[in-house]
């Protein structure tokens, strides 16, 4: 299977994570604890969900067939 992550950082510290295994947000620090609770609740994590389905899953099965062809 494939494995969707959108990281958010701010002075290289990781705040927040978007991983498609956990399916939800998680947060690291004091703040991104915060925002992974509001953004679960709200429409950023349908949003992350429509990406997995529109981007990831299309390009994979693509990327799959030229490896695929390859070998």
């Amino acid at each position: 299977g494939i494995e969707y992550i959108d990281s958010y950082y701010f002075n290289q510290v990781e705040h927040i994570r978007f991983n498609s295994t956990v399916g939800k947000y998680v947060g690291y620090t004091e703040h991104g604890l915060k925002n992974a609770e509001a953004w679960n609740k709200g429409s950023e994590l349908a949003q992350e969900i429509g990406e997995l389905e529109r981007y990831c899953k299309y390009n994979a099965a693509n990327h799959y067939s030229a490896v695929l062809d390859k070998t």
